[in-house]
Order: C-alpha cells, then sequence, then structure tokens
C-alpha cells in the first residue's frame, strides 16, 4: 500500500512538473501565398501543447492585434469566443491586404495557477508572410517581453536551426529559461516527462537556439519574473510569471 501511494505521488509530481504552460495563437497557415489562404483563421487557447490539453478558460485578453504593412491595427473586437470542453477559447478571422509580414499578437488577462502560486501572463506572437514580400518579420512590437526572431520565423524545414533573442522593455535578457513544445497531433508518445518540453537558456546577448525535429507548429517560451505582484482570484497578492512566447512552423523536405 505503502509502496503504491509512493509511486502515484512520483507520477504525480512527474506529470505536474512535465506540464509546461503556452498561451497558443496559430494561424490556419503561416504562409499567404495565394487567394485560397485569405482570410486567415486564429486560435487562440491556454493548453498544454505537447500533451494535448488540457484545455484551460481564457478571460477576454487585455489586448489583441497585428502589425502589418498597413500599421499597427487592434483586433480585439474580431474576437469569437469559443468552448472545448467547457473551457473559453478565442477564434478571430483576418482577412490579408496586402503583401508584407504580420504580426499577431495577444496579450491575456493574467491566469491564476494555483499548482504554481503565480499569476501567469504569457504575451504571444507569430508573423505569417503574405504574397512573398517578406519585409517586416524582425519588427519589434514592443511587448513588455519579447522574443524577436534572428532566423526568418516561416519558410522553414524540418530540421532548421530557430535562433531568437529574448528581450524585457527592449533589453536582451541573459540567463533566461526558454521552454520549448511541439503542438503535439497526437501522433508522438513522449517516453518520458523530460521530452515533453526542451529547455534551452539565452546566452549573455539573450540569444537562443533550438533545432525543430519535426514538422508542425513550436512554441517557444521564455519564462521571465514579473516585477509587480497581481491580485489572484482570492484577492491575494501573487508572485507573476511573464512568458514571451513565439509560435514558428516547419514543414517537411519532400
Amino acid at each position: 500500500m505503502i509502496r503504491a501511494v509512493f509511486l502515484f505521488v512520483i507520477t504525480l509530481a512527474l506529470t505536474t512538473t512535465a506540464a509546461a504552460h503556452f498561451q497558443e495563437l496559430i494561424p490556419s497557415t503561416e504562409i499567404v501565398d495565394d487567394a485560397g489562404d485569405n482570410p486567415i483563421e486564429l486560435q487562440l487557447q491556454f493548453t498544454h501543447p505537447m500533451e494535448r490539453g488540457p484545455v484551460m478558460t481564457m478571460a477576454q485578453p487585455v489586448q489583441f492585434g497585428v502589425i502589418s504593412p498597413d500599421g499597427r491595427e487592434n483586433l480585439l473586437p474580431s474576437l469569437t469566443a469559443n468552448l472545448i470542453a467547457d473551457h473559453q477559447t478565442f477564434h478571430a478571422s483576418y482577412r490579408i491586404k496586402q503583401p508584407g509580414d504580420y504580426l499577431f499578437f495577444v496579450e491575456p488577462a493574467p491566469y491564476w495557477e494555483p499548482a504554481e502560486g503565480l499569476m501567469i501572463i504569457h504575451y504571444t506572437k507569430v508573423i505569417v508572410s503574405a504574397f512573398g514580400a517578406e519585409t517586416g518579420w524582425d519588427t519589434e512590437i514592443g511587448l513588455p517581453v519579447e522574443i524577436i526572431p534572428l532566423t526568418r520565423p516561416y519558410g522553414l524545414w524540418t530540421g532548421n536551426l530557430f535562433t531568437g533573442i529574448v528581450k524585457r522593455n527592449g533589453q536582451p535578457v541573459s540567463g533566461a529559461k526558454v521552454e520549448i513544445e511541439w503542438r503535439n497531433d497526437g501522433s508522438v508518445t513522449p517516453p518520458a516527462s523530460p521530452f515533453v518540453t526542451q529547455i534551452v537558456k539565452t546566452d549573455v546577448n539573450g540569444v537562443f537556439n533550438y533545432a525543430m525535429p519535426r514538422a508542425g507548429w513550436w512554441g517557444f517560451a521564455a519564462l521571465l519574473n514579473g516585477d509587480t505582484p497581481l491580485k489572484n482570484s482570492a484577492g491575494e497578492m501573487k508572485p507573476v510569471e511573464t512568458g514571451a512566447v513565439l509560435w514558428v512552423h516547419t514543414r517537411n523536405m519532400k
């Protein structure tokens, strides 16, 4: 009996450790090169990508927008709420208007995570390239924490090395932990908990690298301590985890 309880506790601890949170902002395509790809559909949910859930309830985002050749645009009015297993997620459609790169971003409402004793805010972005212009993908949005791609974040083959720089308030962050997960389509079962979330750290210049071994969507989340505690749902002041999240897509070479 004692052995069974011990094994259960160890299993629960491993599961909890592996369950990395990621704010998803996933477009229907990362490259729009014909009229059939337009408009694009964007899915927003807060979940554990490699483990395919569970999905956690999202409140109305604080901001949701895009930076494009037309400038900065507020997309909050375009959001539609959806339910997945009784948990609120969001969806939006967006029509590309001209060639160029489109930087979609979201600041979700703070999420209270009792298991970690943290309020979580993941400032998340994804870049969509339209009609071959390939301009603007390394633009800084100006989020409090942000990953700036040093590798063009589209047109990536499986196995390509992705490089980015983590910034807080516009300044590089050395020694930042970057969690990396593949958005699992059900075809991969991790053999052990360390395979769920890959972890790298930034160098003295705030730069990190990772070679993506499988086609699909990859999430990079640089996790930093927030400056100011926030109230949780019980009105208690709690520390904040601010995440800079970037999604990139790879395709197999045929």
